[in-house]
């Protein structure tokens, strides 16, 4: 029997995400993304779609390491302007039933208790859709603007957030009790105080002695999602993740990203695959191969080279202005998104090795994934391969044109893995951890935040 896939939407809250230079085709709609009935209309079309969530991407910072400024990603739109991923949700929310969110939100530069009651009041407000992917971020503009000389290394950004996770945990898990709030207009008693505990948290970089603001949320924590795959990165993935998102150029590389998952997460003590697995990927389909292709051509023209190179810059955290676009990217250290790095060091999808050009030529469509373009039995073909040949579980879609590469995707593709009976036809009931994982709403007892439970919980 084929094994189902799994489709999650990737957007931004900005006019230039992964595709650089396609904000200008007449088609796009990307330059509404400060227009709340952008969002409501994607989200229903999503859910119209099935897709388990719309995952929505953020930085707190320009993408200023190529040249050196960040004339380029203003004049490209390069994830610039960008507005808050969170505020859109609740609208989203409002008009489906089904549909997760994932909101990127980062561990370096906010305290955990504000945080923590933003995201359950999220969980509340969603009926318990709501899921965070946590970020240590990556752009020295980010620390700048906050304050700092630059972030932390890589390493010991994780550090950090591994802390940052345990006050949250035992904000969300431990501080109320579930019978905690009685509401009981009789005695004039709405909490009872005896069922809410302070956390009393003291650690290297947090003290919060108190208790969580908010009352329990269906799901208490939200579903964690996670996308570093460097070996510090899947260690924090494997311990806190439930959803984890990868990228890479083939095949051949994703497939050795998921086993090394695989294995860290039974190496936590967890189930290998306690986390579903996405993978960046954006597609172009139509009714045949014919007027697919046709489609791409149109969209590459629209593309921008240097776009992309300044946005590769950023994620690699390497000024790739300084090379001529014949030269290799070679051996370089990076402070960045170091699987960004290795993917581009790695053999690319005609065995030869990456230079600045190919990296330029390849993600200025769909950024460092693959592109696929063909009909919808094409397409499908072909995602049944990744799955099968990777182990992967679905595919973080990122678009071309926003929403006519989701449009496309629900009307072509989406019917046709319904026939092949790889892809649902229905959302399953419950929270978003229960649609994903169909093992309840709340975080399993193997989990590392379950630890952290309020006593009666216990």
């Amino acid at each position: 029997m084929s094994r189902r896939i799994h489709f999650n939407a990737f957007d931004m809250s900005c006019v230039g995400h992964i595709s650089s230079g396609t904000w200008r085709h007449p088609d796009s709609q990307a330059h509404r993304f400060t227009d709340i009935d952008y969002w409501t209309s994607l989200a229903e079309l999503l859910e119209r779609g099935v897709f388990d969530g719309l995952f929505i991407a953020d930085v707190l910072g320009t993408y200023d390491i190529y040249a050196g400024n960040h004339d380029g990603a203003l004049r490209h739109a390069s994830q610039v302007p960008v507005t808050d991923p969170l505020l859109v949700v609740s609208a989203m929310a409002a008009v489906t039933q089904h549909l997760g969110f994932g909101v990127t939100a980062g561990t370096a530069y906010e305290h955990p208790y504000p945080f923590a009651r933003r995201m359950s009041t999220l969980d509340h407000l969603t009926k318990g859709r709501i899921g965070w992917n946590v970020v240590t971020g990556y752009l020295p503009s980010a620390a700048r603007n906050m304050g700092h000389d630059d972030q932390l290394e890589h390493d010991d950004r994780y550090d950090h957030a591994d802390e940052y996770l345990e006050v949250l945990y035992k904000l969300w898990e431990g501080s109320w009790e579930d019978d905690a709030v009685v509401f009981d207009r009789e005695t004039g008693v709405y909490t009872d105080p005896s069922k809410v505990h302070g956390i009393a948290h003291e650690g290297q970089h947090f003290k919060v002695p108190g208790i969580h603001l908010v009352s329990p949320s269906p799901q208490r924590t939200p579903v964690i999602f996670q996308a570093g795959a460097s070996k510090r990165g899947i260690r924090f993935a494997a311990e806190h993740a439930e959803a984890i998102f990868v990228g890479a150029p083939t095949k051949k590389v994703l497939a050795d990203q998921v086993a090394k998952i695989r294995k860290a997460l039974v190496e936590a003590g967890r189930d290998p695959y306690a986390a579903v697995i996405y993978t960046l990927l954006t597609i172009v389909v139509d009714e045949t191969s014919e007027k697919a292709q046709a489609k791409y051509e149109e969209l590459l023209s629209y593309a921008s080279p240097e776009g992309a190179l300044v946005l590769t810059s950023g994620w690699m955290g390497i000024d790739l202005s300084a090379y001529q676009l014949d030269d290799p990217i070679g051996v370089v250290e990076s402070n960045a998104i170091q699987t960004t790095v290795e993917a581009f060091q790695s053999e690319s999808p005609d065995g030869r090795e990456w230079t600045v050009g190919d990296i330029a030529d390849y993600s200025k469509l769909g950024g460092y994934g693959p592109v696929l373009v063909g009909s919808a039995a094409e397409v499908a073909d072909q995602l049944q391969e990744w799955v099968a040949e990777t182990d992967v579980d679905g595919f973080n879609i990122s678009y071309a044109i926003t929403p006519g590469t989701f449009e496309d995707v629900v009307t072509y593709l989406v019917p046709e893995l319904q026939r092949r009976g790889v892809y649902p036809t229905e959302y399953e009931a419950g929270t978003l951890r229960n649609k994903l994982h169909h093992r309840g709403d709340r975080l399993p007892s193997e989990h590392r935040g379950s630890a952290f439970a309020a006593r009666s919980r216990a």
